[in-house]
């Protein structure tokens, strides 16, 4: 990215930024446009943060996108990547997309071009455009890419949504009650002192834990976060923490269904999508196992692979697994007696994607109600403790 000033062909003098590989060539672009540049300069980064915004799976999504709409359209692959480099608003899909671009520009296929970064592309983001690539289809594999991956980010959403609400709320209502606890029942403690009086016995409770939380909130602190960071590291580092966690998930009252469902849904999409493109079975098999996103699904879905692989029906496979309802069973069987197994699997996926809609949806509308009374019961318990002395001298006098 670079700024410039310069003059224009009336001579009024402009300044702006442009996006361009070295100074040389952005001082070209300027004179294309009949701007005389007079200076040129790479744009300076912030001092901190670098300047520069993440890259997320849903830019790679748009990404993916536009390229099949283009291609559609008729622009060449090379202009495609150039027109998307320069109009992203995110500066660091700026610069991938446009080194990507140079690296086509050079001799590489686009395939060998995106598997440079792995972080951003994966495995079966690559194999989708070398398979598109060899067959002359391009353009449709892209189109598949970007459903797929539109389909999975707007499932992934619906997920953390339904995990981060409760999550959210509970953290809110723990930080809510420990305020009043440290700070708000001593107030009320330094009160009751002068009365004088045997206090009730709620309120002796609640003045307890705040006694106790006053002398420990430290300690409590540093465990919280030293147990966050602790969980963090194993997660990062551990395989058999990550794979007891998603052991564990699974088996989770309400949210444990709504993860089965989207893990159904993740299969059958990733299957129907790479099936689709003229991907064998087996390594379609790999490539669903691998998008599964949970260690137990990830585990059943090699197993099938290794039983097809032997000659065995994929369905009879799922049917032994254990992972997959009756039904997803049921027509992945018919798929496969009538050789329209990729449609089927497109069926499954939207039937899925709908229910993990409909049961994020009733979940939060049953959350709602059920959190308010959460809420109630532990701030208001604390209220009516602290207030519950003066009720009773109040009837006294």
């Amino acid at each position: 990215m670079f700024t410039y000033s310069g003059v224009d062909k009336k001579g009024n003098k402009i300044k702006g930024e442009l996006t361009a590989d070295t100074q040389a060539i952005a001082k070209a672009q300027l004179r294309k446009q009949g701007v005389i540049p007079q200076k040129v300069v790479k744009k300076p980064q912030p001092l901190f943060g670098g300047g520069k915004k993440p890259i997320t799976p849903a830019d790679i999504a748009l990404v993916a996108r536009q390229l099949a709409t283009m291609m559609k359209a008729g622009v060449p692959l090379v202009q495609s990547f150039d027109i998307i480099g320069k109009g992203h608003e995110n500066p660091s899909v700026q610069e991938l997309i446009l080194t990507i671009k140079a690296d086509i520009e050079a001799g590489s296929t686009m395939a060998e071009s995106l598997r440079k970064h792995p972080r951003q592309f994966d495995d079966l983001f690559c194999d989708l455009v070398a398979a598109g690539e060899q067959s002359g289809a391009l353009e449709g594999m892209l189109d598949r890419i970007a459903t797929y991956k539109e389909k999975t980010e707007a499932l992934k959403s619906k997920i953390k949504k339904a995990l981060f609400y409760p999550i959210a709320v509970v953290v809110v209502a723990v930080i809510v009650t420990a305020i009043l606890l440290i700070f708000v029942v001593p107030q009320f403690q330094g009160i009751f002192a002068n009365f004088g009086a045997e206090l009730p016995a709620f309120t002796m409770f609640v003045i307890g834990i705040s006694e106790w939380l006053q002398a420990n909130w430290l300690i409590c602190l540093g465990i919280i976060i030293a147990a966050f960071f602790v969980i963090r590291h194993l997660n990062r580092t551990s395989e058999n923490f990550r794979n007891g966690k998603d052991k564990m998930i699974l088996k989770l009252p309400i949210i444990g269904d709504i993860l089965n469902k989207a893990a159904v849904a993740r299969f059958a999409r990733t299957l129907s999508t790479t099936f689709a493109a003229g991907v064998p079975l087996v390594e379609a098999l790999d490539s669903a196992a691998g998008a599964s996103g949970n260690y137990v699904y990830r585990t059943g879905l090699l197993k099938i692979k290794e039983d097809v692989t032997t000659g065995m029906q994929m369905n009879i496979s799922m049917v032994n697994s254990g992972l997959f309802p009756n039904m997803v069973n049921q027509m992945v069987a018919i798929g496969e007696e009538s050789g329209s197994i990729d449609a089927m699997l497109t069926k499954i996926a939207d039937i899925y994607e709908r229910e993990v809609d409909d049961a994020v949806d009733g979940l939060s509308s049953l959350l709602e109600p059920l959190i308010m009374a959460v809420l109630g019961v532990l701030v208001g318990g604390l209220i009516v403790a602290m207030y519950l002395p003066i009720f009773q001298l109040g009837a006294v006098v």
